[in-house]
């Protein structure tokens, strides 16, 4: 990849958006200040990762460090959630049916970018120490989707298959708010293994973090047998007519029987997390270990077998530790005295708006998520430059799919050059379903061009 594909913004045009980031109260989530945030947030985060994946000089994560604005993406990260959890639901209570979805997908999407955004981020064990006492905000927050994760992959029977079906004519009319859950069942798993990932980076740093935080880990959230839970039951493996499935790279992907034994790279983070929270001394001392925390971490030896270990030989010593545990009884739980921290962020944004979410949620339906045409048009505006297309295939490996039978497509919808397809049949058949979001961009993108030859129009003025 080259250095000049490598930059969406410039170092500094990054300081500036980054300088910009503040917390934001969640009854503005969906307004236009909130929108501008959301832009300077999706630009930062794609060239975050890319500076990290082309291993160049990662300026946003050193300017986020030097603002002191890691603490402020951990809020953002919680109003978002807590919005999800109280405000979303509110929207069907009320019978909220909004012209177009995607103002309401937005702030979803909101929440896996920022997520994204930190998990590149706090590889860095000075980007966890800039995050101070919000790590611990962090951490909760990190539990609370790795568990929410693992209790709807439980819930969900075999009929979840169906939703891995290609898209038919019948599936074109699926109502939009049903249609919006499927696109938030899809985000929640994303965000859920993004959180495994951020979860780990802190493990990676407890021993220079705030003691509350390897506390809360251990013994309030219990965080080794949670990770033996994902281990024994991986929400992102499932088998489908008999073949193993796991979801890699954002796309599920059918293995072979040899293939299923390679580990994935969530499955290593698992496996580091676990090694961790039971080599490192200082855990050890603070985890109070019982009889029934002994059984579940003992289930780990079956895991631990040859293949795994050829593939991580660092876990020879865990699963030695395994085996002496098993020949022994746990020590006394020994319970001192400790003054701890709390989260707070999660905490001050339920009590202030306690018992007022569905008046929040009218309001919001009223303005934000119902807007006008020319209001959706302008933020489609924002968005067309935000998510430059040329530019961002250029950065896309993998060959474009079809919009409606996921084969690998070869042509593209000629008006808005957004939608692919393999043959003419699929975009007949999508064109129901595209007309309307087809024309909304295109009218953008004429708003955005003539916008840019005036500007190049008063330029050449000026000149002459």
């Amino acid at each position: 990849m080259s250095s000049e594909n490598t930059h969406i913004l410039m170092s500094i045009e990054a300081e500036g958006y980054i300088d910009a980031l503040e917390p934001i109260d969640i009854k503005e989530i969906g307004s236009i200040r909130w929108n501008k945030q959301h832009e300077y947030v999706e630009k930062l985060n794609m060239q975050a990762v890319l500076s990290a994946s082309a291993n160049e000089d990662e300026f946003i994560k050193e300017y986020l460090i030097s603002s002191e604005k890691i603490p402020v993406l951990i809020h953002e990260v919680i109003a978002t959630d807590v919005w999800k959890q109280q405000v979303f639901p509110q929207f069907e209570e009320i019978g909220f049916v909004p012209k177009v979805t995607f103002p309401l997908y937005m702030v979803l999407y909101h929440e896996a970018t920022l997520i994204n955004l930190l998990e590149t981020t706090l590889f860095h064990r000075e980007a966890c120490e800039s995050a101070e006492e919000s790590i611990l905000d962090l951490a909760e927050y990190c539990y609370g989707k790795i568990t929410s994760m693992v209790a709807k992959s439980k819930a969900e029977s075999s009929d979840e298959e169906d939703d891995e079906k290609q898209p038919t004519a019948n599936n074109c009319k699926t109502e939009p708010m049903e249609e919006l859950l499927k696109q938030k069942k899809v985000l929640d798993l994303e965000i859920g293994i993004k959180a495994v990932s951020v979860l780990r980076y802190i493990i990676d740093n407890l021993t220079s973090l705030p003691l509350s935080v390897m506390t809360r880990m251990l013994n309030t959230h219990d965080i080794p047998l949670l990770m033996v839970e994902l281990v024994e039951n991986p929400p992102w493996t499932k088998t489908k007519d008999g073949t193993i499935m796991k979801y890699i790279d954002s796309k599920w992907h059918q293995l072979s029987h040899t293939d299923s034994f390679k580990l994935t790279k969530t499955e290593g983070q698992i496996w580091i997390s676990l090694f961790h929270l039971l080599m490192l001394p200082d855990c050890q001392q603070k985890y109070q270990l019982d009889p029934f925390r002994k059984n579940i971490l003992l289930k780990l030896r079956s895991y631990l077998n040859d293949i795994l270990l050829d593939q991580m030989p660092v876990l020879v010593d865990m699963r030695r530790y395994l085996e002496q545990l098993s020949l022994m009884d746990p020590p006394p739980a020994k319970h001192d005295l400790v003054l701890e921290q709390i989260p707070e962020i999660r905490d001050r944004i339920l009590k202030t708006y306690d018992g007022r979410w569905r008046s929040l949620a009218k309001k919001q339906a009223k303005s934000v998520f119902n807007s006008s045409n020319a209001s959706l048009k302008t933020q489609a505006a924002s968005l067309a430059q935000t998510y430059n297309i040329d530019m961002l295939e250029s950065l896309i490996h993998d060959p474009p799919k079809c919009a409606v039978c996921g084969q690998p497509a070869s042509k593209r919808c000629s008006r808005c050059q957004n939608e692919w397809y393999c043959r003419r049949e699929c975009q007949v058949q999508h064109w129901p379903k595209h007309k309307k979001p087809c024309g909304l961009l295109v009218d953008c993108l004429d708003t955005v061009d003539l916008k840019q030859q005036s500007e190049l129009h008063v330029a050449a003025n000026h000149q002459t």
